[in-house]
């Protein structure tokens, strides 16, 4: 059965999109079978694994979305585990996706219901809001996972994404968990590194992972090749740390 991760968190600029490349990436160099759903209407998930946005968002087509997955740009030979797909910048898709109920949300499960069946592993990058996108991409999920940067305002707003999280939680008992926090932009040098670090584990214990994505151009830079930073740069301290990443979610399934 495959698990349906949701990568999510209001704030912008705290890894989100890098995360769902990354871990999406880890989890395929595995040997996992992984989709990668674009659901931010900026689209960068998808031209961060080198492709481009589409016109009309497969999740609100009559077609099954196994007609538009794309297989992720690698440079290794990896064309068969690591798919994606592709988002779009459409106002009006990105309405019918946020729909709360009604034949456009049936449609959106029903195609990652039966798309998912082909994958181990399904990450939804969503926008960085408390929107109906947001929602929508919950409401789809079996886990929620929240990067949080290592700054000053990281626990601003936290309440508010869990109130949500908590919410869909109520509307589908048993079916959406917490996967877990991940702390990104990791610097130990910065005294506040540490502070918000310490912050975090002694107030959601155990669901933080223990994993932490440092600070690392080339985490930065790999978007702009099309590539993960696996693929990118895979002696980078960034990839170390999206690979441990990946043995976490592994060892939690």
């Amino acid at each position: 059965m495959s698990r349906t991760i949701c990568i999510a968190n209001q704030k912008g600029g705290v890894g989100k999109t890098t995360t769902s490349i990354n871990l999406a990436a880890a989890l395929a160099n595995s040997g996992q079978k992984t989709l990668l759903v674009d659901m931010d209407p900026q689209c960068n998930a998808t031209s961060g694994v080198g492709h481009q946005s589409v016109d009309h968002h497969p999740l609100i087509a009559d077609s099954p979305i196994n007609h538009s997955v794309l297989a992720a740009q690698t440079s290794r030979s990896l064309l068969s585990t690591f798919d994606v797909l592709p988002g779009s910048r459409s106002f009006l898709d990105a309405d019918l996706l946020a729909g709360q109920r009604g034949a456009n949300t049936d449609l959106v499960v029903k195609h990652l219901a039966a798309g998912a069946q082909a994958y181990d592993y399904v990450l939804i990058d969503c926008p960085p809001s408390l929107g109906q996108l947001t929602r929508a991409a919950l409401s789809v999920s079996n886990e929620v996972l929240m990067p949080i940067q290592c700054e000053y305002f990281a626990m601003e707003g936290l309440a508010k994404m869990i109130s949500v999280i908590k919410a869909v939680m109520l509307q589908r008992p048993g079916q959406l968990t917490f996967g877990g926090i991940l702390l990104t932009m990791y610097d130990q040098n910065l005294e506040l590194t540490l502070e918000v670090d310490r912050e975090v584990r002694e107030f959601f214990g155990e669901i933080v992972f223990d994993t932490v994505v440092p600070r690392d151009v080339k985490v930065t830079e790999s978007p702009s090749h099309g590539l993960s930073v696996l693929d990118y740069a895979p002696r980078s301290r960034g990839s170390r740390a999206y690979t441990e990443l990946c043995m976490e979610v592994l060892e939690r399934d």
